[in-house]
């Protein structure tokens, strides 16, 4: 089960491992794309479902929303992070959910509760007698979630989950772009949980791309994946650092791209030369695969870039997915079937929001 499964990214690697799933999405855009890639789709609100309307499944993942607490020196943020650290602790102490929901429908900013889901979803599997535990569980969202999954782990690890939880940096996953994400791997199959090894040597700016060794491979460039853009590049940021456009980030097509925002569609692509002259701008397709959707993945709905910017890259879902399965380090053929993947629409895969 794949709760706030956005346009796929995670289903994506389920599917490159022949893993089947369902995602939960609220978002119509997310759901268009994901309906015209094929993917189960459950639309409608994760807080009106629960485990006993999918009881076969036996992984949760998930990366639900933390808007109202990761914004970067807020006071405000700080303060929903320290609610949400309680109501963690509620949970724990089976206070019950009429109570918990009350007090949440009081706070500024309604969508704090959604990072809750994931952990009341794992409890109420544990409670209910006519249910069985999850066997694994993937949580994943920005560095800033870290403290959250830290008390979900402490939470499950009373409940007999072994736990990992950190920050990987996506190119030492082999994917063409720097992107940092909190993830949480527990398992209840009585095995240590880890986190994925990196394969990929981590990009350090100014730093010579190091060849591949005996351990680690290079890190992917954005010329290695944009293969049908003639010639060097250069993509610059279409913000600065602090606001100042003096200060916009330059990446050159010989190294990773930096982090793929909602934003992406308005980066430029200039000549990698001093007189950058403007080249046209990433495609949806050219966006998607620095996140390593494949080249043929069928973004629809509106809001494409935002789509893009939200997901979860499919190749660094493969690695966590893999660790949290005690699965083997996926191999050439793995790789290849993400990247021959084309969309099979299948007519159930859109259910009916009442499932």
């Amino acid at each position: 089960m794949d709760l706030f499964a956005g346009p796929g990214g995670l289903d994506m690697a389920a599917t490159a491992l022949g893993v089947p799933s369902t995602g939960i999405e609220w978002d119509a855009n997310a759901v268009a794309t994901r309906t015209a890639a094929g993917l189960r789709t459950i639309h409608g609100d994760v807080r009106s479902y629960g485990p006993k309307d999918f009881p076969e499944a036996n992984v949760l993942a998930g990366g639900p929303p933390c808007q109202s607490f990761t914004v970067a020196g807020s006071g405000a943020g700080r303060r929903a992070l320290d609610d949400v650290l309680k109501f963690v602790q509620r949970l724990v102490d089976r206070d019950a959910r009429t109570n918990i929901d009350a007090d949440l429908a009081d706070m500024d900013d309604e969508r704090t509760g959604l990072v809750l889901e994931p952990l009341r979803w794992a409890l109420n599997a544990i409670d209910d007698e006519e249910l069985r535990p999850y066997d694994a569980i993937v949580l994943e969202q920005v560095p800033a979630a870290l403290p959250v999954w830290e008390a979900y782990g402490a939470a499950l690890a009373a409940e007999g989950y072994t736990v990992a939880h950190g920050i990987l940096h996506t190119e030492e996953f082999g994917v063409p772009q720097t992107r940092r994400r909190a993830i949480l791997v527990a398992r209840r199959d009585g095995r240590a949980a880890a986190l994925p090894t990196p394969t990929h040597h981590r990009y350090r700016k100014g730093a010579p791309r190091l060849t591949g060794d005996l351990v680690l491979e290079s890190w992917v460039a954005m010329e290695d994946v944009l293969t049908e853009r003639a010639g060097p590049f250069r993509v610059v940021s279409n913000y600065g650092t602090g606001g100042d456009p003096k200060l916009r980030g330059r990446r050159r097509s010989c190294e990773p791209s930096a982090t793929v925002t909602g934003k992406v569609s308005r980066n430029r692509i200039v000549t990698d030369d001093t007189a950058e002259h403007d080249l046209a701008r990433l495609s949806t397709s050219e966006a998607g695969q620095l996140q390593t959707f494949p080249k043929r993945f069928p973004w629809s709905g509106g809001d494409i870039s935002q789509q893009i910017g939200n997901a979860v890259p499919p190749r660094l879902g493969i690695h966590v997915l893999s660790a949290a399965l005690g699965l083997a380090t996926p191999g050439e053929d793995v790789w290849r079937a993400l990247a021959d993947w084309s969309p099979r629409v299948r007519a159930e895969a859109t259910a009916d929001a009442a499932h």
